[in-house]
This record gives structure tokens, C-alpha cells and sequence, in this order.
């Protein structure tokens, strides 16, 4: 068999047969404005700066929150899943408070999260990462 028989074939299987990507299931209209605090539980953990803060257990209430103050390695790059997992030990079913905040590019918004600066207990997320020793390293 030849290797480009072989490629093709794969793509082709790949394609048929690939299991979609599991969508986070926040729901919730994320604020428009900078300036507006929300606070809830943490609901669910996407990747290592990205959550879901809601007060009810109804995901058609919770917001989607990009940190700000905190860039963690890509999902599917080396530490990324570590990032990620030290978030769930970090905020995962605790009360917290964010307030919407302008990203490096001046936007309120990244793809359907909201920027924001979150704390627990008065302590920063970011700096609650940075102190559980999580490398920073996305974009």
C-alpha cells in the first residue's frame, strides 16, 4: 500500500468517525460593559484561564470568564492539562467575584468569554495560579 493511500484513507476515517468537541456548557450572556461585577459559584473548569461562574445550578445562567490576570499554556500543549487541573483544585465549586475587564487587544470580549478579573477570598485567580505554581505560557 502506498503512503498516500494510507493518508488519505486516514483522513477519510477521521473524518467520518470523529467525536465532535465537547462545548463548555455556559450559557449565560456575558456582561457588554467593563466595569460590571458578578460573582458565583464556579461552576465548571474549560483549560487553565477559562471558567463558569453562576449562581444557580442552571448552565443558561452562568458566564463564561476569560482570566484576565492570568495566561495558562494551551489545553493540548504541555501544561495545559496540569493548568487546567490546578484551577479545579483552585476555584471549582467556590464562591467568587469578577468584574469585566479590557484584554491586551482593548476588548471586552474573547470569542464568547468575558475578560474579567476574578478573586476568592480577596486573593486574585491569577495570583492564586501563580502561587499554586502554574507556568504561564498561552496567549
Amino acid at each position: 500500500m502506498s503512503g498516500r493511500f494510507i493518508a488519505v484513507t486516514g483522513a477519510f476515517v477521521t473524518a467520518c468517525f470523529a467525536v465532535p468537541a465537547h462545548a463548555d456548557p455556559c450559557e449565560a450572556p456575558v456582561p457588554s460593559q467593563v466595569g460590571v461585577e458578578f460573582s458565583g459559584l464556579v461552576r465548571y473548569v474549560g483549560d487553565g484561564d477559562g471558567l463558569c461562574v453562576g449562581r444557580t445550578s442552571d448552565p443558561n445562567e452562568w458566564i463564561e470568564v476569560r482570566l484576565a490576570d492570568f495566561d495558562a499554556p494551551e489545553l493540548h500543549t504541555p501544561g495545559g492539562p496540569a493548568a487546567k487541573a490546578a484551577l479545579e483544585r483552585v476555584a471549582l465549586r467556590r464562591e467568587i467575584t469578577c468584574t469585566a475587564e479590557r484584554g491586551r487587544g482593548g476588548r471586552g470580549r474573547s470569542f464568547d468569554r468575558v475578560i474579567a478579573r476574578c478573586w476568592i477570598g480577596g486573593k486574585s485567580l491569577g495570583d492564586l495560579l501563580r502561587q499554586a505554581g502554574v507556568a504561564e505560557g498561552g496567549n
